[in-house]
């Protein structure tokens, strides 16, 4: 069974180059989301960034997206303190890493949220390509 499903995940040189990427880019959502700045969070944001919200949409482009997350910050949505750590990833090619980062909401005015991020090097700089956050819930119980 296991030779119709291979496993993609690369390891050595390009898994550690891509883990490194990933490490900053949680460096960097944490400084966007412990100061309110929008250009520290979106840094490394592709100019054509595909993005899906928690709520169905999608977005297309940095512009599109960068506004969209300065309003939000300036509301303040998701709460005062949060904390990003990563849950998973794999890195399928070489340049490429696919991550799930988990944002937990650190006070009671916020919600926690899971994204999937995917990670594209080029030269060599390390770009959010694509994106798509979900609000964590409590699973139902009937």
């Amino acid at each position: 069974m296991a030779t119709d499903h291979p496993n993609l995940d690369l390891d050595g040189a390009a898994a550690h180059d891509a883990r490194a990427a990933v490490d900053r880019l949680i460096a960097e959502l944490q400084a966007g989301w412990d100061s309110h700045d929008a250009d520290v969070t979106n840094r490394h944001f592709a100019g054509d960034i595909v993005w899906g919200s928690p709520f169905g949409a999608t977005v297309r482009g940095y512009d599109q997206l960068h506004a969209i997350h300065i309003r939000l910050k300036q509301k303040g949505r998701g709460g005062r303190a949060s904390r990003f750590e990563l849950v998973e990833m794999v890195t399928p090619a070489d340049g490429v890493a696919v991550a799930q980062i988990r944002r937990v909401a650190l006070d009671d005015d916020g919600f926690s949220e899971m994204a999937l991020y995917v990670l594209a090097r080029r030269d060599d700089t390390w770009w959010v390509a694509a994106g798509q956050n979900t609000p964590v819930r409590e699973a139902p119980t009937d």
